[in-house]
């Protein structure tokens, strides 16, 4: 009778062929609940059937889920612009020049 694992293994790597037939994004990761994977003796960044093993909590306990990059493509880093709000209050600007101390007054 096969272990957990061995049928964990099994079920990844058939979900990753199927995967492969219909997906032109190669699987990179799968995701498990953490429960899971302590139960199977993984850790999180195991490589299994050549994906990376990431725990998940949203994924339910017996089931899997494979990540490629069609699905959540990968973080860029984006420099994020600045923002410049108008003020809140009118600007009150001059029409001429300030008067200076000691300067004749018309």
């Amino acid at each position: 009778m096969p272990s957990p694992e061995a049928k964990n293994f099994e079920a990844i790597s058939k979900a990753k062929a199927d995967h492969n037939r219909n997906c032109p994004f190669p699987p990179h990761t799968v995701k498990m609940n953490p429960f899971e994977i302590e139960r199977m003796s993984w850790e999180e960044g195991d490589t299994i059937a050549g994906l990376v093993l990431e725990a998940d909590g949203q994924i339910g306990t017996g089931a899997f889920r494979l990540v490629c990059d069609g699905m959540e493509p990968p973080e860029l880093d984006i420099e994020e612009e600045t923002v410049i709000e108008a003020p809140a209050e009118p600007l009150v600007v001059p029409a001429g020049p300030s008067p200076r101390e000691g300067d004749p007054t018309a």
